[in-house]
């Protein structure tokens, strides 16, 4: 009897129950793809940053000394072992070293030039033969293979035979070389610990060529007298999910004490990989958090929605329920009814949506950049059936509630709109926002929703992350005491006009202004949420170009050594500067340094060329950086401009007492070289200076070049100088720097100094008593870590100051190019792995950041939520506008049997919900500026679960919102407009 009267009682009011249906489904659905998607993209997120990591930080390096007994036992030991951490046999590469052999011809020379053997198994894989084959192991010859540039250094060819003896106790080898290969990517990570493979040549005391590989048979057999084997594992990340990743961080660290304790006494182990899994843990926790912020929030907004239709149904059904109940109907059976209509609508939307959920999260993809296919499993379903009773109790319980009125007393209480609402009048919103207060303030505190817990790991914090949604919940509360106000302030304006429509319309919201709150509050709580996600979208974005900006400093920089035997000292910058697409080049010098006792990062660049190379944030000085650039242009000493092009140079000095001395020299791109005149003897001396070798092999000199100074021990002074033979005139030419040194300071360090913009004083300066002046205080420097203190200055200024202070020039550590585009830069990078230099791009950091697979499932999540957002408002108005439009049918036949047409109609209920559009629209807004001013800037996160650098400013996408804005109120308008004329009609076809 039950069921026929639940579904005839269903049936006799479709539109409540199919909106009813339709915030279930949409509820359902969207918490249960929003579980699925979290899970999902949290272990693709982890595997897909573990494939891009770099090899260095993914790979396990085993170092052992070996001989041919006891290769083979630490070999199998090696390998059981890493087997036994990973849960599979990893990728394992073993390579091996000689010691060193003599060059053939060159035994008796007192440097001769020295070969390695070595084996690399699996080199096949990672090498491209040039010339003939791979070694085959068994011959009484040794059969070896040689990479392309040691084979150019050596000049050994395929099919080359020679005798090389051991350079310990002369032990003659006979080899032939069988192949030369060519490394696939001689510059990867791979290679790291293999320079010698890579670049076929290493220059120190001696030059050593090689290593000639051989197979390991042959390497083992003939070669492993106590030597080094290297194991290099690459483990397989398929099944990688982010639950393994704190416990396969520490099974990789215990290898190495595991190790030695099962025997292999000499094993040591090297590697990253528990730190990046550490890292990868906390990156997708902090996805989590900001995901279940998200949940929290549409958690709210469908409960609301749901809370909102039932009581429409509620009151729609209050004078039938309260027909029941004097006809006998008791409680347990309104109870029944209610619980049974309820689940009626609320169990086919647990079955449909975790089908729903994955096409709804590949639509989400496409939106977002995202790729996560998820599939339904028991977990979604358990979601699902949890969250559709969870809102079949809602949607039960004002039917519950208020069933216990008679007939009297409904008919009594119809008509009478209360003018405040309960939870206003008990002061729950006040509670609610100070509970959202404390929560933003240790929100505030903590730097993020991710925390220390008791046992010293990170944790969510249960209540930080309800923050968000209780501040929106309870400044929506708050906005609704206005409703009220601003209602009778409509009603009085309206009333003095002539029109009826918005006199009707104003004096029908200020009279049950309760009926319209609810609207209101879920319209405004939907589009505080939508442009929450806006702002949290384009707030990521900007962090990461920030980030970008501020870790590289400049477009392209360029670390490495500041000379080498490919390029020169003053031949590097030759080449960095004339890469393509480079508009600009600075020498400059980074290092840790000592700041009047304080430890900083000390940066100096040219500062004529500052404006465009550094990239600093506005926000972090008062000055900009053109004003920061003329400021720090200081005394840059004299300076003695060669003519031509010298290749030698002839200088004649005068010393005060005997002592080394040096010359000072600077190129056209500011590159300072001290060249050393050795040992001056007291009066006249005359040295002969060689400028080739300045360049290097392959690079070029940018003349002029320019004599800075002389400097020494015994006060040395230039009396003359030739060029290529030609006399240069020196008298007067050269000064030293007077002015006190300029600075740019970070703001602590200033603090610490006590110092101020405009100030100067006297400072320990890299061991030296320098005076300076402060010219500029910044946040935080580029290219500087989180909290580091730092100091700019400008290069030449810096040079002249310790010039004058007989300190010796500081070499070039960087390269700073400022390139519209880096991508021809670097591949010419690329083609001269010689050239030893690494990297930084601007750009690449950028889309790394930007690409990042744990920040794209935020960005899916934010999308998800800002769709559903507006799902409900959208769903929600519909439902709460026809059902209002429905119960005054009486009133609206009144006013169509006047006279009343459709325009007016239609003015009418323009001028009710333009009340409710108009008001939840801008205290959505308004909302959104406040509550994602407090929050956004705190979920923005590195992947380390800490605060990123330089600090996040929060980013309110005013164009997006107002798109936003217009959309929604397209959409509403046309549902009112749809409304008045389908009431219009309707009212038609009753009075015929």
């Amino acid at each position: 009897m039950r069921a026929p009267l639940v579904v005839k009682r269903a049936l006799d009011e479709p539109l409540l129950l199919l909106g009813a249906f339709g915030a279930i489904l949409l509820a359902t659905t969207t918490l249960v793809a929003m579980t699925m998607y979290a899970a999902a993209v949290s272990g693709a997120g982890v595997r897909e940053a573990v494939r891009d990591a770099p090899h260095r930080q993914t790979s396990v390096t085993v170092t052992a000394q070996v001989d041919a007994t006891t290769f083979p036992q630490y070999d199998r030991l090696v390998r059981d072992r890493l087997t036994e951490t990973f849960g599979a046999p990893p990728d394992v590469t073993t390579s091996l070293r000689s010691d060193s052999y003599v060059m053939p011809g060159e035994d008796d020379e007192e440097l001769p030039g020295l070969l390695r053997f070595g084996s690399h198994d699996g080199l096949d894989r990672h090498a491209t033969l040039v010339a003939g084959r791979w070694p085959q192991a068994g011959e009484d010859t040794v059969e070896a293979a040689i990479s392309e540039p040691a084979a150019t250094a050596t000049g050994f060819e395929a099919g080359e035979e020679f005798v090389t003896r051991a350079r310990g106790d002369g032990h003659p080898v006979e080899v032939r070389v069988v192949g030369v290969f060519r490394l696939d990517d001689p510059l990867g990570e791979r290679w790291a610990g293999e320079e010698l493979l890579s670049r076929g040549v290493e220059r120190g005391e001696y030059t050593t060529y090689g290593p000639l590989t051989v197979t390991p048979e042959t390497f083992v057999a003939g070669f492993a007298t106590r030597v080094r084997a290297v194991w290099a594992a690459e483990p397989g990340f398929g099944t990688l999910t982010a639950e393994r990743l704190r416990p396969l961080a520490a099974a990789v660290g215990g290898l190495s004490r595991g190790l030695p304790a099962a025997g292999c006494v000499t094993c040591l182990t090297a590697t990253e990989l528990p730190a990046l899994l550490t890292q990868l843990d906390s990156a997708s926790l902090v996805t989590r958090s900001v995901l279940l912020i998200s949940m929290l929030q549409l958690i709210l907004l469908a409960g609301y929605a749901l809370v909102l239709t039932a009581r429409l149904l509620t009151d729609h059904r209050r004078m039938e329920t309260a027909l029941l109940r004097s006809r006998g109907a008791g409680t347990g059976r309104l109870v029944a009814l209610a619980g049974g209509e309820a689940l009626l609508i609320a169990l086919p939307c647990a079955v449909v949506a975790p089908l729903l959920g994955p096409p709804l999260i590949a639509l989400i993809g496409l939106l977002s950049g995202t790729s996560v296919r998820p599939e339904p499993d028991a977990g979604a379903y358990l979601v699902s059936f949890g969250v559709a009773l969870a809102a079949a109790v809602l949607l039960a319980l004002p039917a519950v509630a208020g069933g216990r009125r008679t007939y009297v007393q409904e008919q009594s209480a119809r008509g009478r709109g209360l003018r405040r609402a309960l939870i206003h009048g008990a002061g729950g919103d006040l509670a609610l926002l100070a509970a959202a207060g404390l929560a933003i303030w240790q929100l505030q505190r903590y730097g993020g929703p991710v925390t220390a817990t008791a046992a010293g790991g990170l944790g969510i914090d249960p209540l930080i992350i309800t923050g968000p949604a209780l501040a929106l919940l309870a400044g929506g509360l708050l906005g609704l005491r206005l409703v009220p106000r601003v209602s009778r302030l409509a009603e009085r304006v309206t009333a003095r006009r002539a029109g009826l429509a918005p006199a009707l319309g104003a004096w029908q919201v200020s009279r049950r202004p309760l009926r319209y709150a609810g609207p209101a509050l879920l319209l405004t709580l939907a589009i505080a949420i939508g442009a929450i996600s806006l702002a949290t979208t384009a707030t990521w974005q900007t962090s990461h170009r920030d980030q970008a900006d501020h870790q590289a400093g400049a477009d392209l920089r360029l670390r490495g050594p500041s000379e080498g035997p490919e390029l020169g000292v003053l031949g590097r910058g030759t080449a960095f500067a004339a890469l393509p697409g480079v508009t600009a080049a600075s020498p400059a010098f980074r290092a840790q340094t000592e700041v009047g006792g304080e430890s900083a990062l000390l940066l100096a660049l040219d500062a004529g060329r500052l404006p465009e190379l550094l990239h600093l944030r506005p926000d972090l000085s008062a000055r900009t950086v053109p004003q920061l650039a003329a400021a720090l242009t200081g005394d840059r000493g004299g300076r003695l401009e060669l003519p031509g092009r010298p290749r030698a140079l002839t200088v004649r000095a005068d010393a005060r007492a005997a002592g080394p001395g040096r010359l000072v020299l600077s190129d056209a791109l500011g590159v300072w070289h001290d060249l050393p005149l050795g040992e001056l003897r007291e009066g006249a001396n005359t040295v002969e200076l060689d400028l080739a070798s300045l360049a290097g092999r392959s690079g070029t000199i940018t003349y002029p070049l320019s004599v800075r100074g002389l400097a020494g021990a015994g006060d040395p002074r230039l009396t003359g100088l030739s060029a290529d033979g030609g006399d240069v005139p020196v008298s007067g030419a050269l000064g030293t720097a007077r002015r006190p040194l300029p600075v740019v300071l970070t703001s602590g360090l200033a603090a610490a100094l006590k110092l101020a913009t405009g100030r100067s004083g006297e400072v320990r300066f890299s061991g030296l008593v320098v005076r300076i002046e402060v010219v500029g205080i910044v946040t935080s420097l580029p290219t500087s870590d989180a909290g580091q203190e730092a100091v700019l200055a400008d290069w030449e200024s810096l040079h002249a100051y310790e010039l004058a202070a007989a300190q010796p020039s500081r070499p070039a550590t960087e390269w700073w190019l400022a390139t519209p585009d880096s991508a021809p830069a670097r591949q010419v990078l690329r083609r001269n792995p010689q050239w030893d230099v690494t990297a930084v791009d601007r750009h690449e950091l950028a889309a790394k950041l930007r690409d990042d697979p744990l920040a794209g499932a935020l960005r899916g999540g934010l999308t998800l939520g800002f769709a559903a957002a507006l799902g409900f408002a959208v769903l929600g108005f519909l439902v709460n506008a026809v059902a209002a439009a429905r119960e005054r049918r009486a009133e609206f036949a009144v006013l169509r049997a006047l006279g009343t047409g459709l325009r007016q109609m239609a003015g009418l209920l323009a001028t009710e919900q333009a009340f409710v559009i108009g008001l939840s629209l801008a205290s959505g807004t308004g909302l959104a500026v406040a509550v994602g001013g407090l929050v956004v800037p705190r979920i923005v996160l590195s992947g380390q679960a800490a605060a990123v650098v330089p600090d996040v400013l929060f980013r309110f996408p005013w164009a997006s919102v107002a798109v936003l804005l217009a959309v929604v109120t397209a959409v509403l308008a046309v549902i009112v407009a749809g409304l008045a004329r389908r009431m219009w009609r309707g009212q038609s076809l009753e009075e015929r």
